[in-house]
């Protein structure tokens, strides 16, 4: 008999998953959309329930983040706000992409002059950071969700379109592009099949950093007063009703604020990740 020996390799983890800062990345917004999904039954307490008993109390077991200058459970508050901030955070986002990608592809293939017009008006609105361009918008059409989300879209309209007119200008001058041109293939089926697929990687990084500065944007806009309104949770809105407070319960400021950081740092690191992967040569050069 012949002794038969089987090697047995360890099996390889897929390339995302041994990226660590797409791993971490994914651990850290994992737990926080599961929380946000999971928020109207996990949360311990009604967050818009106020209370009778004392106030501005510290974590306890009884409440983990502490309680408010209502006596609202902050735990409560924090879970059922990430619903918001994310919420917004996804519908700006998609807008934005939808648009800002759609206006940039149709630059890419414009004739000269018609580009360079259209570039010169996305550079103009691009030349504002995001963040005060949806406060200029909100502030003209007034508080609240709906108009927060729409603010917040407009705001990342430039910047989407300005990248993936670079990505497109690139793909455009390529032989297969130019091979479906002089193939009289219209425009827009270039973009739909042969441009955006080849681009579309680099559309989910800067899609990631968009979701870091939409919640950023969310937040700032709800602690300013003009996007979540009162009672409502959102991060945002609770560091605004905790300011006050800062010194004699800075739990308030405390939990919302690591929220919105570990939200934001969960993208960013799922961005760096997917650029690694999709460019080697930027992992090489921070080596």
């Amino acid at each position: 008999m012949t002794d038969t020996t089987t090697n047995h390799r360890p099996r390889r983890l897929p390339a995302a998953l041994r990226q660590w800062n797409i791993a971490v990345g994914a651990l850290i917004l994992g737990i926080v959309v599961l929380a946000a999904i999971l928020a109207p039954w996990i949360a311990p307490y009604d967050p818009f329930k106020m209370a009778s008993g004392p106030r501005l109390t510290g974590p306890s077991a009884a409440h983990w983040f502490g309680t408010d200058e209502l006596g609202r459970d902050l735990f409560s508050r924090v879970l059922l706000g990430a619903r918001l901030s994310l919420g917004i955070g996804f519908a700006a986002v998609a807008v934005g992409l939808l648009f800002g990608v759609t206006f940039g592809m149709i630059i890419a293939f414009c004739p000269e002059r018609v580009k360079a017009l259209l570039l010169r008006i996305v550079d103009v609105v691009y030349s504002f950071p995001d963040t005060l361009l949806a406060l200029a918008l909100v502030a003209f059409m007034g508080p609240g969700v709906e108009n927060a989300t729409i603010a917040i879209a407009i705001s990342l309209i430039p910047f989407y379109a300005r990248v993936t007119y670079g990505l497109a200008a690139v793909e455009r001058a390529k032989p297969y592009v130019e091979a479906a041109q002089i193939a009289q293939a219209a425009p827009a089926r270039i973009m739909r099949i042969q441009v955006l697929p080849n681009i579309l990687q680099s559309l989910i990084v800067i899609g990631s950093i968009g979701f870091s500065s939409a919640i950023l944007s969310a937040a700032g806009l709800s602690f300013l007063g003009l996007g979540v309104q009162p009672p409502s949770p959102e991060w945002g809105s609770i560091l605004a009703s905790g300011r006050n407070y800062i010194s004699r319960a800075p739990w308030i400021l405390i939990f919302p604020g690591l929220a919105i950081c570990l939200t934001v740092l969960s993208f960013n690191l799922i961005g760096d990740g997917i650029r690694d992967l999709t460019d080697p040569k930027s992992r090489r050069r921070r080596s």
